[in-house]
């Protein structure tokens, strides 16, 4: 575990003109907008951000939380990335990887830099990521069990999530009863579906008559007894677990027996939900990524109590909606959360420290990787009170300070900066 006396990015900042001369040797090459090359302390601190975040996703394999193809492809759909990190791994060049991390972590003290055993035992052997079949070490998808049918749908939430989740649902040709908490909710989200699909006929991407059978397939109630005849229900309401426990144990009273209870939780325990139902093995995590009916990212997060057979038929529900479901384990942040968002915090450390301004490194890491945004326009899309709610459960659950929240970003969501939808974040809009 990291020390609270770890020198940090601070250490490799101070080290920044050594780190650059040993990311030119290894072929990293970190260039900011329109190809410009950047100092060797801007370098140093991308390199620290990025090869912590690459090493963790070597580690989470080397764990068998979740398997390679998985890992990968759940940062390339769930966040928009080119490539995934163990894949990007392999061409770098693991062994290269090995001198930059040692490197890093001589100047950092940082646990995330100690080079993974999943990337040091490969790279000792001349082997990779991709030329090895240690891959599938999670449930497989190709079970022949019998999977569970589902034919009505049930959506409880009325924000942009449960919308958008109540359209995938109607679209793949499933009829949906979703539930608000009134009659004036029960319509702003029928708008919300009719303006959607208005776009797409719009845009050429549906049929008027696609259009107008999607929203035949829709029904919107007030009474979550109106589930009581549905297949699945996905509950897409507040992130709070107590009150999530609390609908949990009323859909336990009201859902029939074998009706499978899914929740979009991003980063809360689905055994916490599971254990307020006398049915935990019909309980699990069904985390879309917004906006769901864009992103194909559906992480399926299975506890040790629930059934195979609940597992495999999300996984098939996941495919007949044209998702890509991606199998992991009830531990906080699942997969994309708990590699992206201490990257996205050590970004705020970094600024916070001032060893970079937000200026520099949002464009220089958007470049230089290829992503869709810096990390502080990302934390400003995502909402930095939801990006702060899911790095305090991630480091509620493992207590090493190099997860602990950034002070700035406390005060960034103390001060109402929450970021797009308030008009100022780490950025102005």
């Amino acid at each position: 575990m990291a020390s609270n006396a770890a020198p940090g990015l601070a250490g490799v900042s101070d080290a920044s003109a050594t780190l650059s001369g040993i990311l030119s040797g290894s072929g990293v090459k970190i260039a900011g907008a329109q190809g410009t090359g950047a100092s060797s302390g801007v370098e140093a601190i991308a390199a620290a951000l990025w090869f912590a975040y690459l090493n963790e996703a070597a580690t989470m394999l080397e764990q068998e939380y979740a398997t390679r193809d998985d890992i990968d492809a759940s940062m390339r759909f769930g966040c928009g990335y080119p490539v995934g990190p163990l894949a990007q791994l392999d061409a770098i060049g693991l062994d290269k990887a090995v001198v930059v991390l040692d490197a890093l972590h001589e100047a950092s003290g940082d646990s995330r830099h100690k080079a993974s055993a999943a990337i040091s035992k490969r790279a000792a052997t001349g082997e990779t990521f991709y030329g090895s079949d240690d891959s599938e070490k999670v449930a497989s998808r190709d079970d022949d069990r019998a999977l569970r049918e589902i034919s009505k749908v049930g959506v409880i939430g009325t924000g942009t999530m449960a919308s958008g989740i109540v359209e995938v649902f109607a679209k793949s040709g499933f009829d949906v009863t979703y539930v608000a908490r009134s009659e004036e909710k029960v319509a702003k989200v029928r708008a919300t579906l009719e303006k959607s699909l208005d776009r797409a006929v719009s845009k050429g991407k549906l049929s008027e008559q696609d259009h107008d059978a999607v929203l035949a397939r829709i029904s919107g109630t007030t009474a979550h007894a109106d589930l009581a005849d549905v297949d699945i229900v996905v509950e897409a309401i507040v992130e709070d677990l107590a009150t999530k426990r609390e609908l949990f144990v009323s859909l336990d009273g009201i859902c029939k027996d074998g009706a499978i209870l899914a929740t979009t939780t991003s980063s809360l325990s689905i055994a916490g939900l599971a254990s307020a139902t006398k049915r935990p093995a019909d309980v699990i995590g069904m985390h879309f990524f917004n906006p769901a009916p864009i992103m194909k990212l559906v992480e399926v997060v299975s506890t040790d109590q629930t059934a195979a057979d609940v597992t495999a038929t999300v996984v098939d529900l996941c495919q007949k909606t044209k998702k890509h479901p991606v199998l992991c384990g009830d531990r906080a942040g699942f997969i994309v959360n708990f590699l992206l968002f201490p990257y996205l915090n050590d970004a705020v450390r970094a600024v916070e420290a001032d060893l970079t301004s937000i200026e520099v490194l949002d464009p220089t890491i958007k470049a230089w990787q290829s992503l869709p945004l810096g990390p502080f326009a990302l934390l400003d899309v995502v909402g930095n009170d939801v990006s702060l709610a899911i790095e305090e459960v991630v480091y509620a659950a493992f207590p090493d300070p190099a997860y602990a929240p950034a002070p700035l970003l406390k005060k960034t969501v103390a001060d109402g900066k929450l970021g797009r939808k308030t008009g100022e974040g780490f950025l102005a809009y």
